[in-house]
């Protein structure tokens, strides 16, 4: 009965979720790592520190949310349909190669605090100001330095990045302006100004698709011009949380060396993890550009770009199963569940990605151009390994409610290097349809590998209870 009840309850959640709260991974709104990130990481975040403090939010839990994350679906979808009708193939690939290295360099100077800080401002407030100045010294100041870093290496050695002059200029100047508002976002939601959040969120989006609006309307339409538009709107809404931010602390804003320390330890796992998972999913996008060009590059973003988003029922899931399994004691109550997760979560993928792939050659060339229909290749050879991918998404959250096993951090390094050595003998010789078998392989391999984990932690409980040892442990 037990059971019946968590799946019935998980299978509710869901439908509510997919109806009100669909994320979207659309890269339009430069700086927005939470969006580019594997979304089953970012939630999985936002969830261990949700479940160590009462005071912590939910942020999919709130009816305000469920709208706002509506919302922004539409403003990003737009954003896309915008910049891909303006641009055409070419400008749509260098846009998108420009977002794809702002998004890289954000995620890789994150060092986990989007988890961590939202985990201790939860636990005890009076560490605001202490974070907003930890938050402020690693954005600007690492960000900065890895930007200017960027620009000397593009001096040094010209054909090292895919872009090049102003666009480069703007890709790279805006990490420490990226990096910076997506941290302070997590303060907010870990002091739970839930409301303010949504609002920087929607602020950022709405101002950014009005100067691109108002970029077209004075015939100023080029990939620069339009990164610069999206980037004004990100500016203004760091501004507005920052100033958010300084009007509820008490106290003097400072760094503290032993705080970020010991920050940077606690979220290092899920870090890594994410890293190299978002590395998986963006590094093939910077390579089609590199080997066959910005044009190439604007076709496969779109693929990508709807794949993940068949992807978004698993998300959802992922994001409900972790705090459950987290509240759960026996194991075996949890693979049940976790099962049960991963069957419903393939009901609602399995079914949409064969309708999106029968109907992808009439509605790619209808939403975004004729001129983008070979994006419907690539698209449908996507379908398989996007399946898979959101069946791990939900059955690794068994592992993350262990506490993210750093096993799993080495499985996404193996499969970064796998992807990254194949695509450069596939992409040459199969094109964006190569670059697109080789993410499939990628995410079937990564599915493969946490399913053995998964398997190993089974036979582990079993043989524990048998002879009265302690539990499978990270």
């Amino acid at each position: 009965m037990r059971r019946f009840y968590f799946s019935c309850r998980l299978l509710c959640r869901v439908l509510i979720l997919l109806i009100f709260a669909v994320p979207t991974c659309e890269s339009a709104v430069l700086g927005q790592a939470n969006c580019e990130i594997s979304q089953a990481t970012y939630d999985s975040d936002m969830q261990v520190a949700n479940q160590h403090s009462p005071h912590a939010p939910a942020p999919f839990g709130q009816p305000e949310t469920y709208l706002a994350r509506l919302v922004l679906t539409g403003l990003s979808f737009a954003t896309t349909v915008v910049v891909s009708r303006a641009l055409g193939p070419s400008g749509r690939g260098l846009f998108a190669v420009a977002a794809a290295i702002a998004a890289i360099g954000i995620q890789f100077g994150n060092l986990g605090l989007h988890a961590s800080n939202t985990y201790y401002v939860a636990k005890d407030a009076m560490l605001l100001p202490i974070l907003v100045g930890n938050t402020l010294i690693v954005s600007f100041g690492l960000g900065g330095a890895a930007t200017l870093v960027g620009l000397v290496l593009d001096g040094i050695w010209p054909h090292l990045f895919p872009v090049h002059g102003t666009l480069l200029v703007l890709s790279l100047g805006s990490i420490p302006l990226g990096l910076a508002l997506m941290l302070l976002q997590y303060l907010l939601l870990g002091i739970n100004q839930v409301h303010a959040y949504n609002g920087s969120e929607l602020a950022s989006r709405v101002l950014g698709l009005a100067f691109l609006g108002f970029a077209i309307v004075v015939g100023k339409s080029s990939p620069e011009v339009f990164f610069a538009a999206t980037l004004g709107g990100l500016a203004l809404s760091f501004g507005w949380v920052l100033f958010k931010l300084l009007r509820l602390i008490h106290g003097k804003v400072s760094f503290s060396a032993s705080v970020f320390t010991r920050h940077a330890e606690l979220g290092v796992k899920a870090y890594l993890i994410a890293f190299f998972g978002f590395l998986v999913l963006r590094i093939d996008l910077v390579m089609v550009k590199y080997l066959l060009g910005a044009e190439a590059a604007g076709y496969y973003s779109i693929s990508e770009l709807l794949a993940e988003n068949t992807v978004v029922p698993a998300v959802v899931i992922g994001t409900i199963l972790f705090p459950m399994l987290s509240g759960m004691t026996d194991s075996k109550e949890k693979l049940h569940l976790t099962r049960k997760a991963a069957l419903v979560a393939a009901a609602f993928m399995a079914p949409l990605m064969i309708i999106a792939s029968m109907l992808a050659t009439a509605i790619i060339p209808l939403v975004f151009g004729k001129s983008f229909l070979p994006a419907v290749g690539p698209f449908i050879w996507l379908m398989p390994g996007s399946f898979f991918l959101g069946i791990e998404t939900v059955i690794v959250q068994y592992l993350n409610s262990l506490g993210f096993p750093k096993i799993i951090a080495y499985f996404w390094l193996l499969v970064t290097i796998v992807n990254i050595g194949i695509n450069f003998w596939a992409i040459p010789a199969y094109g964006i349809s190569g670059a697109a078998i080789v993410s499939t392989v990628s995410y079937s391999l990564i599915f493969v590998l946490v399913l053995a984990v998964v398997y190993n932690a089974k036979r582990s409980e079993r043989t524990a209870v048998s002879h009265r040892v302690p539990q499978y442990s990270a």
